[in-house]
């Protein structure tokens, strides 16, 4: 396993920081900072690198499979499988790209569970979605299930909220979830048009000067950040439902005062970025301009200079100038890649211990090679379907974003 060591000093253009060993080495499941917002150790094993043999039968295999195969790999994955990436981007783009290829007989999608399913969505039934190991799930999908958030609908019916409320699900969602949306009138977003789609979801009860209220699931930091940075609601219009608690741990009044409802869900990576991270490259750092996912907290978001999805953060390094500090609040493997791909830049990943997306990091080459020979062998295996009322009302509302404007 690699060993992260802490300069002393800044590291300058081409030369990229590793976070160091202190005060806490989270390399997926290696100790545990109890004072991240998640509370837990990253979890999961970084495999062994891949051996010269294992890189020449994913060669091999891929050749043979030719267009018959179309591979996604996602900014999050590391590089031995990005190697093997037809396309890469984020969660959406990855859909669509995969539903731009109807030629297409496998789409193997190297990401996590959510996102292989909005390809099958949004993919022919002629097609099969292939996700190479089915352990990698995301942490912040999985924190709004469906049965939960239907009683949280239920609360809100309840409070005679149901008809001035519109639900808003991230993409990084279950399929289930998505249906959800579909069926309440709501919508899909991505961290590049949140703030698009929460318009959207304001004017159909009434307006940001109205009195109707947004279930946004399942990221409560996007949500927030995005009402009150770009939408100019308070911070105290904006409540957290938690579906371990009764009522959400709201009050009547509470639910009834907010105009937004955020679920209570974050992101396990970018949560983990604090203020003290923000001040820390600061001072370590003159003239570093800090860029963030807005996944992140909202103190985190504040206090940074640009804020931006994944696919902004990467255009906004390619723009930089030469010479210029950036430090950057998102996934390591992306950071790294970032750093290599601008050598006269100086790049630095803003927290100061290692978490990678553990889930993500769980699709490897032996997962893709194996998946990628099985299908060679005339086995299909671990295909993503997705049942067909969800993938119908799932499809409404992937397709009410997709009609939204600037999308």
């Amino acid at each position: 396993m690699d060993t992260f060591t802490q300069p002393s000093h800044p590291s300058g253009p081409g030369q990229f920081t590793e976070p160091g060993s202190s005060p806490a080495l989270l390399l997926l499941g290696q100790q545990a900072d109890m004072n991240s917002e998640r509370g837990v150790e990253c979890t999961g094993a970084l495999p062994a690198a891949s051996d010269p043999d294992l890189v020449e039968r994913a060669r091999v295999a891929r050749a043979a499979l030719g267009d018959r195969a179309f591979i996604l790999g996602h900014h999050y994955q590391r590089n031995e499988v990005i190697d093997f990436a037809d396309v890469t981007g984020d969660s959406f783009k990855l859909a669509r790209e995969a539903a731009a290829r109807p030629d297409a007989e496998f789409i193997l999608f190297c990401g996590v569970h959510f996102m292989a399913e909005s390809a099958d969505i949004l993919t022919s039934d002629a097609q099969k979605v292939i996700l190479p190991d089915l352990a990698a799930g995301c942490s912040m999908a999985d924190m709004a299930e469906i049965n939960q958030v239907e009683d949280a609908w239920d609360v809100l019916v309840d409070a005679g909220l149901g008809e001035r409320t519109i639900p808003v699900t991230y993409m990084n969602s279950s399929a289930a979830i998505k249906a959800f949306t579909g069926r309440h009138g709501g919508t899909v977003c991505t961290s590049s048009n949140a703030e698009v789609a929460l318009r959207w979801a304001f004017d159909q009860v009434g307006g940001l000067d109205g009195d109707g209220k947004v279930l946004f699931l399942p990221d409560q930091h996007l949500g927030r950040n995005t009402a009150v940075l770009k939408l100019g609601l308070s911070l105290e219009e904006c409540v957290v439902f938690d579906p371990r608690r009764p009522g959400g741990g709201l009050t009547e009044q509470q639910i009834a005062d907010a105009r937004m409802i955020l679920w209570r869900g974050h992101c396990s990576v970018h949560g983990r970025f604090s203020l003290q991270n923000v001040e820390d490259m600061r001072a370590a750092v003159p003239g570093v301009s800090i860029i963030a996912h807005p996944e992140c907290r909202h103190e985190v978001i504040a206090a940074s200079d640009f804020v931006g999805s994944t696919e902004h953060i990467i255009r906004t390094l390619e723009a930089a100038p030469a010479g210029s500090a950036w430090a950057i609040g998102t996934e390591l493997n992306l950071v790294r890649r970032l750093a290599q791909a601008h050598p006269d830049k100086s790049v630095h990943y803003l927290d100061s211990t290692v978490c990678f997306c553990s889930t993500m990091n769980r699709i490897d080459l032996p997962h893709l090679v194996w998946a990628m020979e099985s299908l060679l062998a005339g086995r299909v295996v671990n295909q993503i379907v997705v049942n067909e009322d969800d993938a119908h009302w799932a499809r409404v509302a992937l397709d009410q974003m997709l009609a939204l404007p600037g999308v």
